[in-house]
């Protein structure tokens, strides 16, 4: 039996995605590195700056209501 046009695009497909599926999951290692490597930390560092301005903060509140 012969096959259609659509069978046909369908193996087309097929064919693409597979090769494109190396290239695809190397990008996705590649994000998954950077978040990890350059977001992450950078996140935390300010993650951790401003609790230390909310402290400073909250330090200054209490020093405040104590001399009320």
């Amino acid at each position: 039996m012969p096959s259609t046009p659509f069978e046909d695009f369908g193996r087309k497909v097929d064919e693409h995605i597979n090769n494109a599926a190396p290239r695809i999951e190397e990008e996705v290692r590649r994000v998954i590195t950077y978040l990890n490597d350059e977001v992450v930390p950078k996140v935390r560092q300010n993650s951790s700056e401003a609790l230390r301005i909310a402290a400073d903060q909250l330090r200054k509140l209490a020093d405040h209501l104590e001399r009320k």
